[in-house]
Order: structure tokens, then sequence, then C-alpha cells
């Protein structure tokens, strides 16, 4: 198979958590649909030491959500912080500038930056997407 695709997951709430056991627990299946293996590499959220019943151990850790954004381990910028300002929308721009794709569940984001978030993407020569949002 191929190079594995390898997502940076940004809030570790309920979605960000059932994001990674998807990806975690539907691996061979998402490979075999994708044609690739399909990975989280890192994850970021505001506590390190939160217990969110998921296994984080092997992941890479950032403390900031932009950071995450640049990471080079990243293929694709999973954002579900929430919020539609601060470090939702800084680390969004950084992943599309630094040539991410986006993947985003964040209504408020959309509603206020939509247009230019977009803009940017296309720019940039990559996808936004946010299905779960709507």
């Amino acid at each position: 198979m191929n190079t594995p695709l390898r997502l940076g997951i940004a809030g570790l709430g309920t979605v960000g958590v059932g994001v990674l056991r998807i990806v975690q627990g539907q691996a061979a299946l998402l490979a075999a649909r994708c044609g690739r293996p399909i990975t989280v590499s890192a994850v970021s959220a505001r506590s390190r030491s939160k217990d969110r019943g998921v296994d984080l151990s092997g992941l890479g850790w950032e403390d900031s959500p932009v950071a995450l954004a640049q990471r080079d381990d990243v293929d694709v910028f999973i954002e579900v912080m929430g919020g539609h300002e601060g470090a939702a929308r800084d680390a969004t721009t950084a992943a599309l500038r630094a040539g991410k794709h986006v993947v985003t569940a964040n209504k408020a984001l959309l509603a206020i930056h939509g247009q230019s978030l977009a803009e940017l993407a296309e720019d940039q020569g990559v996808a936004l997407r946010y299905e779960a949002a709507v």
C-alpha cells in the first residue's frame, strides 16, 4: 500500500475523540476503502492530562494547535475545537498557509470566516472540507 495519509486532530472533545476512535478502530476498513492507510500523527487539546478514554500513547502532542497545523508529519488538519476566533481561526489559517488540507466541524468559524478561508485554500491549492458542520 501507499504511504499513509497522516491526520492531526485539534480538539479532543466528543467529536475529536470520536474521529480518533474511528481512525484507530476501523484502520483496515479505511485503508481498503481509501487505497492507503490513514493514521493520526499528532493531537492538540487544552489539557494533556485529562482522561478521554482513548489511548494517546504513540501520538505526537502539541500544546498549541497552530504548532500542530504546521507539523511536517500532518497532511490533513482536523479542527474540532470550536469558536470563530483565537485558536480555531489561527490554527486553520496556519494549516492552509502551510499547504495542509483542512477538515472542520466548526459552524461558527465557517459562518464568520468561511469565505476568506475558502479563498485561502484555493490560493494554496488545498481542500477545505466542512461537511461535518452542515
